[in-house]
């Protein structure tokens, strides 16, 4: 696997570390589980990193010399993803090559096709996002490299599979040109055994709870949410998320959501929680009454499933991926994005039938049972990538 910048190992809440990073990683110890040789190639970005990590389950994770070894935000990592590819051609062709590259986000696949060319090899790609999406929702705030697109479109023209995490995501590369049977929809998962109902943690008497999770960036849309707490009088909205090295009350976004909720008059039931530890998240999916997802575009979002499989119904925007994982009308409620006033009505009407919450909440978990466990969903690639197997064209040699 390439994940140019999103490694398994990052610490969560950063600015780019988030979903594609928990994708990787579970996707990694799923496969490894089965009996499969797992690699996951990344960029090093900082110099005491050893050059290889053997992660507790199963998979191994490479540091690729590409670049300065600091910190570099996603967008300014394209220049160094032909140096990123040809390290990977020079390491393959001097050991066992994979029977499979599987690249996520679509610079690990401009990498993939760099080392292609000195060593063809079957290629996967799973986007994670797409720079069509982003443009049209962000438009000048979006800092994306202007050849974004036409390189995404590249890269789908020439990787032997390619899966897409939810059907919103086939209409985007239909645009593009790429569609046909090369498309193979696997969407991501969630660990059932980690994410359970259970007990959940006392409220203050006559208070209810509605959770958002993320990072602390504007797409997230957590300022919808700070506009919908007035006609919420008996919510308490959590966020959580954020950055991991410093104070949630000095992170920008932050401060902007403070700010916003002492103009509302809610500043008492805005709570900021930061970084929370993976292992807490459990407890407070579980004591949330619901989860409130509402960015402003979503590829596929990893947390409405680790709610879901808390038995904690969704009310989320009907963007992206959030339509096909959320069952509105069984497993939450779905909303136009951006209509506060619907969004308000939407959770309280939830907030106010506990009944209700509870058989959106049940289903919900039957829902992830069923479709999402960590071990279907590496089942389900795993078919993707024989696929790709079959379609490297043999060599021929005269």
């Amino acid at each position: 696997m390439i994940s140019e910048h999103a490694s398994p190992l990052a610490a969560l809440g950063g600015v780019d570390a988030g979903g594609q990073n928990v994708h990787v990683a579970r996707l990694a110890a799923a496969l490894a589980q089965r009996g499969h040789a797992v690699e996951v190639f990344t960029r090093r970005d900082h110099e005491y990193l050893p050059n290889r990590v053997s992660a507790a389950e199963g998979y191994r994770v490479v540091h690729v010399p590409a670049g300065p070894a600091h910190p570099l935000p996603k967008d300014e990592l394209l220049p160094y993803m032909a140096q990123f590819g040809e390290w990977l051609a020079s390491r393959w062709m001097d050991s066992d090559p994979p029977d499979v590259v599987h690249a996520h986000f679509w610079m690990s696949g401009v990498a993939a096709l760099t080392a292609a060319r000195r060593l063809p090899r079957p290629l996967v790609v799973t986007y994670h996002a797409l720079g069509s999406v982003k443009r049209r929702m962000q438009g000048e705030a979006d800092t994306s490299p202007e050849s974004r697109i036409e390189l995404e479109r590249k890269v789908g023209m020439e990787a032997h599979r390619i899966i897409v995490q939810c059907r919103d995501e086939v209409s985007e590369l239909t645009g593009y040109g790429i569609g046909g049977g090369r498309l193979g929809l696997v969407p991501s998962g969630v660990d059932t055994d980690v994410f359970t109902p259970g007990v959940t943690e006392p409220k203050p008497q006559g208070r209810q709870w509605i959770l958002s999770v993320g990072r602390m960036v504007d797409r997230k849309g957590f300022a919808d949410m700070v506009r919908a707490l007035p006609s919420l009088p008996s919510a308490e909205f959590i966020v959580a998320g954020g950055p991991s090295g410093y104070p949630v009350s000095e992170d920008p976004v932050a401060k902007t959501l403070s700010e916003l909720a002492s103009r509302l008059g809610v500043a008492d039931r805005l709570r900021l929680l930061g970084a929370v530890p993976p292992e807490e998240m459990p407890s407070w999916y579980r004591s949330a009454d619901v989860l409130a997802c509402t960015p402003a575009y979503e590829p596929f979002g990893i947390t409405p499933l680790e709610a879901m499989a808390c038995g904690t119904p969704v009310v989320a925007y009907r963007v992206g991926g959030l339509q096909d994982t959320v069952v509105d009308g069984r497993t939450g409620l779905l909303v136009p994005p951006g209509d506060i006033g619907e969004l308000s009505r939407a959770l309280g009407s939830l907030l106010s039938d506990p009944d209700r919450r509870r058989q959106y909440g049940e289903a919900a978990r039957a829902r992830v049972e069923q479709h999402y466990p960590w071990p279907r969903i590496a089942e389900r690639v795993e078919r993707v990538y024989s696929q790709a197997i079959a379609a490297l064209p043999v060599p021929v040699f005269v």
